[in-house]
């Protein structure tokens, strides 16, 4: 027997403009509902437990009376790489160039950083050791770094056609070995007593701290938003980046030079990305040492998606993820629930954001099904 109704989706053809952002925000309070229930049955209180992250994350309010923000600096010391990986990954995607390496570029940033802190000293001593000549020395560095090790694959989309998903992804793996082999080797410190790092950075290569451990790289990071802001939607190359992704066909007929957009695109996507390894190498680690890998750059990706590639809105979305993290870490602390919680959300507010995308383009369709009626004679 045939069901006298059938159900499909059909395609917005004009999506108003509330779907776009109330789809998001419904997606991301269905996955922390889901979450509540992954915990309920871990045997935790779901309510206690998102208390739990609250105030692992931004404190208590008897806290602050008493002058104390640790929770919600760290919070905001979370914030900082993941709002640069963010702009990285939404600046390549926004052409629908599938750019995985933001993480392997970060390395590469943190280590061009790391190098000219520890040598250049040595190399060029006439250069005046202070903060004011080697920070930005070591942030264009980052930026170089980043921007070099982003133009491989970018030229091997441009020039070859090469799948630029493979190459950014294996690039990582290929980053991530030499920093390592970099600091467990050649520049492994020492007078380190056998521990696994590079010496430390002289103090005039430090990001001055402006509370806790939040550094000038939030300023950097915030700067870093309105300048991607700007070039999205008050320059030609953000037309044309946009055009490209959109409509590669109109690009082309417009005389939008792909290979062209693909290098520049890429250049500014791991040059930002690079960025994010030196607020982290010059800002809290102050040498090269395991802990620079940590996913910031996939992390990224999911900042970037969730925030539909708007740089405002990667501020907010990279604040709050971090918010999960660190006070995923409380519930360890405090509940005995795994450390790995932080990224279970982290993976469901990316699963049901993805499939509440669905519904941003697409309206769920209920019809009556039309009957046939055949006769004979």
């Amino acid at each position: 027997m045939t069901a006298p109704f059938r159900i499909g989706l059909e395609k917005r053809l004009d999506p108003p403009p509330y779907v776009r952002w109330l789809v998001p925000i419904l997606s991301i309070l269905v996955a922390l509902g889901f979450g509540a229930v992954v915990i309920g049955l871990a045997g935790a209180d779901p309510i206690e437990a998102y208390l739990q992250i609250l105030a692992g994350a931004f404190g208590s309010p008897a806290a602050w009376l008493d002058g104390e923000f640790y929770a919600v600096s760290e919070t905001i010391v979370r914030t900082i790489p993941l709002i640069l990986t963010g702009l990285a990954v939404a600046v390549a995607f926004r052409m629908r160039f599938w750019n995985i390496g933001a993480e392997g570029q970060l390395v590469v940033g943190g280590v061009f950083v790391a190098w000219v802190a520890l040598f250049l000293p040595e190399l060029l001593p006439g250069i005046p050791q202070t903060p004011w000549v080697y920070l930005p020395l070591m942030a264009v560095a980052a930026i170089l770094g980043g921007a070099l090790w982003a133009l491989v694959p970018a030229v091997l989309k441009a020039a070859l056609e090469v799948d630029e998903i493979i190459t950014t992804i294996m690039l990582n793996f290929v980053a991530i070995l030499t920093y390592q082999y970099l600091f467990t080797g050649p520049w492994k410190d020492p007078e380190g007593q056998g521990f696994p790092g590079s010496a430390p950075f002289p103090e005039f290569a430090w990001l001055p701290r402006i509370g806790g451990r939040v550094t000038l790289g939030l300023f950097l990071a915030l700067a870093a938003a309105v300048v991607v802001w700007l070039v999205f939607d008050h320059t030609k190359l953000g037309y044309e980046i946009a055009l490209t992704g959109e409509n590669p066909e109109a690009a082309r007929y417009a005389g939008v030079r792909r290979a062209g957009i693909i290098l520049a695109v890429m250049l500014l996507s791991g040059g930002l990305a690079g960025l994010a390894g030196f607020t982290e190498t010059a800002g809290i680690s102050h040498r090269l040492q395991q802990g620079l890998a940590i996913g910031n750059g996939f992390t990224g990706i999911i900042v970037a998606w969730v925030a539909k590639l708007r740089p405002g809105w990667i501020v907010l979305v990279a604040f709050l993820l971090s918010a999960l993290f660190v006070g995923g870490d409380q519930l360890q602390i405090s509940m005995g629930l795994p450390a790995s919680i932080g990224a279970f959300f982290q993976g469901m507010i990316l699963l049901f954001v993805l499939g509440g995308d669905v519904f941003s383009r697409y309206r769920l369709r209920i019809a009556r099904r039309a009957h046939v009626i055949s006769a004979e004679g």
